[in-house]
């Protein structure tokens, strides 16, 4: 298991700075290109009819690179360290029909490309693109090629390590593909300068990323309005069930009753069941398995939290968040094996064999669907985000041979140290008869609300967090991320109580399976905002874009109900608990 996980953390770990003698030369990688709206859409560099060596050979790559899509070639370049050159001609290309029409539909698209040197990450666009003009008719499109580079470096002289680096096409002229036939002759060149300066190697972290748009401010705004609301709603509820629970507790726990006529009037509401709210549900199984589950992902949220606040996810390093989500998965599969069947310990479940594969396969199973259709979406594409076979298998063997394990682990732990379940109240053999329902007290109504309040305290920030994801945006706001998972996961527990407490006065005592979709049903709301934001906030576009968008976005949604579900339980369970424990009994 060690051995393993030192593998994966081997694979994950940048290259250490390169210290350069005068002269020495300075590898150039090309990695990747792309349209620039779509980001998670992209395809090898030498996919397009550009300079590319006899023989294309590749760096070896980091689990995280090779998550995050990167497939670094080495390239032409040949780039001196201090030593600066002015339009060398890289290489001739001579392009056919079919290759300026690639071209072309590239630089429509806004394609940019990504070189990797001395690792940072460095980017440019393929070309320029201009249509029309003040007068829309007739529709004019030109296609301009960039066909020389110029790049910049910075270099601390006491330490000869490259500080920073960018590309620019100042001063160049492109190509233009419209004004020539096939076949078009296409001389490259580049140009290089080096400039000295005082700064330090901890000034790298910032030049990485500088491409895309800078990174998000606070958005204090939307964090006071969820802030105020949670607290108002939460001391709403609290005053409220209060106010309720001492009212009943007052009628409930009379010693007397001088009147036989009000005391068969006492005789409703949650108290009357409480020889039916601790009767089993169905698919005991089922629900300990998404108990288990829930429980993971919630630890599993924390420990990224508490690794982006120590500084671990830098813009820059893409793959880095992959690589440990897929650790802290494998490690808190203990978590889940336990809390699973510990419940199922509680509710008197004999089928451990089932119970154990159950909790393994609820996440994996949806998982591994969904990602083989996107990555044979981009297998068909040709696209780099579709991984390798060898990667395939080292992820599959990580979760065999440490995760599964792990989760029949924790299995055997909770079955041999879990006691019987703890009821405060007797239940009696034959089901209570419920009786009719109110309308706001249905399972549509109580979706409805144990959904909506919870989205509506981090709908902003959902935003912010998609123009990351499918977007060019950095997220590096992690403390004010806390804040927000600490507001849905207390908005929801909150919601859940009043809910189920609702549910309990009305006398239906099938709370179980309601606390986990009430609670758990944000992330129908989050998916419905996820469709507006694909359609109406970005310019994401494609088959490919799209079957990845809908297919993450649904597990994402699938991790929302899980976890949020699973909170819910909770703090249904433990509110149960309290009323019945203080409840003086016949």
């Amino acid at each position: 298991m060690i051995r393993f996980f030192g593998l994966i953390l081997l694979f994950s770990v940048d290259a250490a700075h390169h210290q350069y003698k005068d002269g020495e030369s300075v590898p150039v990688f090309v990695n990747k290109v792309g349209p620039y709206f779509n980001p998670h859409e992209t395809y090898h560099y030498y996919s397009l009819p550009v300079c590319r060596p006899d023989e294309i050979k590749h760096r070896p790559l980091t689990l995280g690179e090779v998550l995050d899509g990167d497939r670094m070639a080495y390239s032409l370049y040949d780039i001196r360290f201090k030593q600066s050159v002015s339009k060398k001609t890289l290489c001739s290309v001579t392009l056919e029909t079919e290759d300026i029409e690639k071209l072309k539909q590239a630089i429509r698209e806004l394609y940019y490309f990504e070189f990797n040197i001395d690792n940072l990450p460095v980017r440019g666009f393929i070309g320029h693109f201009e249509e029309s003009g003040l007068i829309p008719v007739p529709h004019v499109e030109r296609c301009y090629l960039w066909s020389s580079l110029h790049f910049t470096f910075t270099y601390n002289s006491h330490s000869n390590m490259i500080i920073s680096v960018n590309v620019s096409t100042a001063g160049t002229h492109p190509i233009s593909l419209d004004d020539h036939d096939a076949p078009l002759n296409v001389e490259f060149y580049y140009s290089t300068e080096w400039i000295e300066t005082t700064d330090t190697i901890s000034i790298r972290e910032k030049q990485k990323g500088s491409f895309f748009p800078k990174t998000l401010e606070i958005h204090w705004l939307s964090v006071i309005n969820s802030v105020v609301l949670v607290v108002l709603l939460t001391g709403f509820i609290v005053i409220i069930l209060m106010r309720l629970l001492n009212t009943d507790f007052s009628r409930y726990n009379k010693e007397d009753s001088l009147d036989d006529e009000l005391a068969i009037e006492d005789e409703c509401g949650w108290k009357v069941i409480h020889t039916e709210v601790f009767r089993f549900p169905g698919y005991i199984s089922l629900l300990s398995a998404v108990l288990g589950v829930g429980t993971q992902f919630l630890a599993m949220a924390c420990g990224i939290l508490i690794m982006a606040l120590c500084g671990v996810f830098k813009p820059g390093h893409g793959g880095a968040i992959h690589t440990y989500s897929i650790i802290l998965y494998c490690i808190t599969s203990s978590i889940a094996g336990y809390v699973s069947g510990s419940f199922y310990r509680k509710f008197g479940g004999q089928n451990w064999v089932r119970n154990i594969i159950m909790t393994a396969f609820l996440f994996t199973g949806p998982f591994f669907t969904i990602w083989f259709t996107i990555n044979c979406t981009h297998w068909y594409a040709g696209s780099t985000q579709a991984l390798p076979f060898t990667t395939i298998l080292l992820l599959m063997l990580v979760y065999i041979l440490v995760g599964f394990p792990l989760t029949v682990l924790g299995g055997i732990i909770a079955r041999n140290t879990t006691s019987d379940f703890d009821s405060p109240c007797r239940t009696r053999p034959i089901p209570r008869l419920i009786p009719p329902q109110p309308w706001y007290t249905n399972f549509i109504c109580h979706c409805f609300f144990g959904g909506f309040l919870p989205f509506s305290a981090i709908s902003v920030e959902i935003y912010y967090i998609f123009a990351t994801v499918w977007g060019r945006e950095q997220y590096t706001l992690y403390g004010v991320l806390l804040l927000v998972f600490i507001i849905v996961l207390s908005v929801s527990a909150c919601i859940s109580i009043a809910l189920t407490y609702f549910q309990l006065s009305s006398e239906d005592y099938r709370w179980w399976w309601r606390s986990i979709f009430s609670a758990g049903s944000t992330g129908i709301f989050v998916f419905f905002y996820s469709c507006f934001y694909y359609l109406r906030r970005s310019n994401m576009s494609g088959a490919v874009e799209t079957v990845e968008f809908l297919g993450y976005t649904a597990l994402m949604c699938y991790i929302f109900f899980l976890t949020l579900g699973t909170i819910g339980f909770g703090a249904s369970l433990k509110f149960i608990r309290y009323i019945y424990v203080n409840l003086k009994m016949d």
